[in-house]
């Protein structure tokens, strides 16, 4: 039978791809699901493919080299499950709905516009004291000991106002009170 044969006649072709899939199936499987990180459905469409490559390539698997097409599928489905994992690291990942229902929405100008009104509000109505911590440590990112050296204060009362000016907040803007905790 020559290689013009499997190509025109698709009996002939449909039975040598069930023959190799038979013979050759479960170790070509086994090894694209060890490649694919044991994605089951990957590997089965690699095996798929691997199929259509020798399907495409009669020549190579009657080649007088081989003893058996084995090693030439292995080698081939090897070389696609390389080739896939790299398109997948070359794009971004993909996102499910699932993850896209849980994903949290971000604020859009306007409303961080006037939550930033609202605070800049809501801390002028502080005490001078519990205003120069707040400003220190949660707008201008010190440490208690650096807002303790700059007010020239015992780190224990930076804590005090702090937890004051906090909870002073938190009655002034009840709205926000979960993003002040």
């Amino acid at each position: 039978m020559s290689a013009g044969t499997i190509m025109t006649s698709g009996t002939t072709a449909e039975h040598e791809l069930a023959t190799l899939q038979r013979e050759h199936g479960r170790p070509l499987f086994a090894l694209l699901l060890r490649l694919c990180d044991g994605d089951r459905q990957r590997a089965e469409d690699l095996v798929q493919e691997t199929l259509v490559r020798a399907w495409q390539h009669p020549e190579a698997l009657r080649a007088d080299n081989f003893e058996s097409v084995r090693p030439w599928l292995l080698t081939v489905g090897r070389r696609l499950a390389i080739d896939a994992r790299r398109a997948r690291q070359a794009r971004p990942p993909e996102v499910g709905d699932a993850v896209l229902e849980n994903a949290r929405v971000c604020a859009d100008h306007a409303e961080r516009a006037v939550a930033t009104l609202d605070v800049r509000k809501a801390v002028k109505t502080l005490t001078p004291e519990h205003r120069d911590v707040l400003v220190l440590v949660y707008f201008h990112g010190a440490s208690v000991a650096e807002a303790a050296k700059a007010l020239g204060i015992p780190p224990g009362t930076v804590k005090s106002r702090a937890y004051y000016a906090l909870r002073a907040l938190r009655r002034v803007l009840p709205g926000y009170a979960t993003d002040l905790r």
